[in-house]
């Protein structure tokens, strides 16, 4: 007779967690937490990596804390940072500043040890809040072509329900490495909501051999990571996608403290914590 499960969800892998540490909209006046010099940036991916997580999703900013997209400072970064730990780096292609495919490829060339493992790439156009993030097909094409030339796994970001549609056309036209990455992020005002209905829709629609992490902005975000986490998926964390601890926005956190969180209750749902090695195993990226 077969060793019935000891909870519901026992057979799910391994939680990846996927830091945000940065963005490009959070300042310091308005929290004095988020990370943007280098040596702020670099300390915050170790104590995200000491707290528990896999994968650091990287930003930079410039000397005045302005969104940079300049290969030569996501190269010092990097090479940093993988001093100080093992964890996996991907780095940023948005539109949500940098419009142009040069700037946005532009880290995507780097070499050595200064060259990032994963490259986010969002799957379509939508408004933020205060801002259009534009993704034209052919820029979706090239960005997701640069990638694979340079060995770099695309995170596939999916705001929306079309994206995931999208993300199945790119998939016939270039065969994306297996198994597919997908980061959902829900709850932001142009995408698709933060309700637990909106991640099953999502997460029932994906390709077959991907493996999905669930991020929700704002004050989505704990529900929808927690709800990710009960589905048997990973998720993205972290004041990238909101600054504070607290539903009534009085406590502004830290990305360390949102880590720990999601970490114990993970435990509490018996969800192990996959290490970086153990998620470039799952993900298929080989170190080094």
């Amino acid at each position: 007779m077969a060793k019935e499960a000891l909870y519901p969800i026992d057979p799910y892998p391994k939680v990846i967690i996927n830091a945000a540490i940065t963005g490009m909209v959070p300042t310091k006046e308005e929290t004095h937490h988020v990370p943007l010099t280098e040596d702020e940036i670099v300390h915050d991916a170790s104590i995200c990596y000491k707290a528990g997580a896999s994968i650091v999703h990287l930003h930079t900013r410039d000397e005045k804390g302005a969104p940079d997209y300049r290969a030569e400072r996501y190269g010092r970064i990097i090479k940093r940072i993988r001093k100080e730990c093992n964890i996996i780096i991907c780095v940023s292609t948005s539109a949500r500043v940098f419009k142009e495919f040069d700037q946005r490829a532009e880290v995507l060339f780097l070499k050595g040890d200064e060259k990032p493992e994963m490259a986010s790439l969002t799957l379509g156009s939508f408004n933020f809040p205060k801002q259009a993030s534009v993704n034209s097909p052919d820029i979706i094409l090239k960005l997701a072509e640069t990638m694979l030339a340079n060995n770099i796994k695309p995170e596939l970001e999916v705001f929306d329900s079309g994206m995931l549609n999208y993300a199945k056309y790119l998939d016939k036209k270039l065969t994306l490495p297996r198994p597919l990455y997908f980061n959902l992020l829900l709850g932001s005002l142009g995408g698709i909501p933060g309700r637990p209905r909106d991640l099953s829709y999502l997460v029932q629609n994906l390709p077959e051999d991907s493996v999905w992490a669930a991020a929700g902005i704002g004050v989505f975000q704990l529900p929808v990571n927690v709800t990710a986490l009960v589905k048997g998926g990973g998720v993205r964390i972290g004041i990238e996608d909101n600054i504070y601890y607290d539903y009534e926005k009085k406590m502004l956190t830290t990305n360390d403290q949102l880590i720990q969180r999601i970490v114990r209750i993970s435990k509490e749902l018996r969800r192990e914590i996959a290490t970086p090695d153990e998620t470039r195993q799952i993900l298929g990226i080989k170190k080094g």
